[in-house]
């Protein structure tokens, strides 16, 4: 789980080393209401960037940055609401939105969650050891960018195949790039570069998004009051908060549908993943272009008794809708479907993974036959912002983006149906919990009573690491006293 044995020694070096560098570390609390960030970091944030490697950009972790590049406060949750004009469904669909954060995506959250527990205890050593950030693309910039802020070196491991943004960002944040074989679903290859650097290495710390429990905590304590705070408004308050739809990727961000059900018991919650690669629905495995979503394992920070469906997206379907949502003749077109022009104007908000989350969202409310009364949950990772270079090759590949096609890729996102989905059963969601076996205790050496735990014992296992963010505050509030030489 979270090792929060304190190192003294060690700690007390890092906090020098921090005190040096002027960095302040902040606690989950203020991640989740900025209200409570001193007002002199608030006042420092109007002269920075919001991608600047500035220390003072670690307050920027949240989901209330104002949508700013540079100089932005704080202000209400990102987030948008997408009507039945765009969707085709009558249930409105809100998102949380990523774009916001620093490097563009809201990986940052989940990479402080892991990283920041062993700083402040001291069992990380920032002098000396090198951050690995095995990744299938945002997760790595996070860690590299956290790690930066913290004044920690990084190794950012992702696949080859991954787009060319992600890759040149890099060369000016990590230390060191490493480029595994395949992409997206290709995890193994950087599980096995992440053993490889382990029998070779001394000076390094691998945290792995896949098994490492900041990164849930941080999603079900910062995001999941972010949706909560969403769904109290006035507006939301008169609609029945149905489910959230989440991609299974590495899983973190499903910690903040474990907050929701919690507070909203009757609720669903959902995991999408690519239709090539339908590793939940079908025990299956392959290739496919949804950038960010890691396949042919369960990750074992995924809750699977918590998991209600399993959702599979084509991703031909999210590359046509790309071109739909960001070439000028697919705007043109949403607009005169009846879109809202200020909504059409901001569909570059939502990247490749992002459109997978709304194509499975859409195939939710149709599946729930969900009203006007209903509201479905999802989040919009990164945006348009890391794949530019994604609609360049498209048109070379397919030629140039015309009203005609534009046309058919409306029908199509309002013709999504409800095939490549399953609604789990206890023994369903029991056969998706047992694949963890073969990645996490055959191949990276996890304990078998651990992994039972996870299933015979939930309420006391998740509830333990749920338990933890006020323990994690308080020893960032003692490193930060440290720090300051109190």
């Amino acid at each position: 789980m979270i090792d929060l044995t304190v190192n003294e020694k060690q700690r007390r070096a890092a906090a020098r080393m921090c005190r040096e560098r002027g960095i302040v570390v902040p606690t989950f609390a203020q991640m989740k209401d900025p209200a409570k960030v001193p007002e002199a970091v608030k006042k420092g944030l109007r002269s920075i960037g919001l991608w600047d490697v500035h220390p003072k950009n670690l307050f920027r972790i949240t989901w209330k940055n104002e949508p700013v590049s540079k100089g932005g406060g704080f202000g209400g949750i990102n987030h948008l609401v997408l009507p039945p004009a765009l969707t085709g469904v009558p249930a409105e669909i809100v998102a949380l939105v990523g774009k916001w954060f620093p490097t563009g995506a809201h990986k940052v959250g989940a990479t402080f969650g892991c990283l920041v527990p062993r700083l402040v205890t001291g069992r990380f050593d920032p002098g000396y050891q090198k951050a690995v950030w095995p990744s299938t693309g945002n997760y790595c910039r996070g860690g590299a960018y956290v790690a930066a802020l913290l004044g920690c070196e990084s190794i950012a491991i992702l696949p080859e195949e991954m787009s060319n943004e992600r890759f040149e960002w890099l060369k000016n944040i990590a230390g060191e790039v490493i480029a595994t074989p395949g992409c997206e679903s290709n995890v193994k290859e950087i599980f096995d570069k992440c053993h490889e650097l382990e029998a070779t290495r001394e000076d390094i710390v691998i945290f792995n998004q896949f098994d490492e429990f900041g990164n849930h905590l941080w999603h079900y304590e910062v995001t999941g009051p972010a949706f909560a705070e969403l769904l109290s408004c006035p507006a939301m308050k008169r609609k029945r908060y149905a489910g959230i739809v989440l991609s299974s990727g590495s899983s973190g961000t499903l910690g903040c549908a474990d907050y929701l059900k919690k507070r909203y018991p009757g609720s669903k919650i959902a995991a999408g993943e690519a239709l090539q690669c339908p590793t939940l629905l079908l025990n299956g495995f392959g290739g496919h272009r949804i950038e960010g979503i890691g396949d042919k394992h369960v990750p074992w920070i995924h809750n699977l008794k918590n998991t209600d469906m399993v959702i599979a997206v084509d991703d031909e379907h999210a590359v046509r809708l790309l071109r739909l949502f960001n070439e000028p003749e697919g705007k043109k077109n949403l607009k005169e479907a009846g879109v809202p022009p200020g909504l059409v104007d901001g569909l570059d908000l939502l990247g490749i993974s992002s459109i997978g989350n709304l194509v499975a969202s859409i195939k939710f409310a149709k599946y729930y036959e969900l009203g006007a009364d209903d509201v479905v949950l999802t989040v919009f990772t990164d945006s348009l912002e890391l794949y530019g270079s994604r609609l360049a090759q498209l048109e070379a590949a397919r030629g140039p983006y015309d009203a005609q096609q534009a046309s058919r890729d409306i029908e199509l996102l309002h013709g999504l149906g409800t095939d490549n989905m399953l609604e789990l059963s206890y023994y369903d969601r029991k056969r998706i919990h047992n694949l963890k076996y073969y990645t996490w205790i055959e191949q990276q050496n996890k304990e078998l009573d651990e992994l039972n735990a996870q299933w015979y014992d939930d309420k006391s296992y998740w509830g333990n690491i749920h338990g933890l963010s006020e323990r994690i505050d308080g020893l960032i509030t003692e490193f930060n006293s440290l720090s300051a030489g109190a």
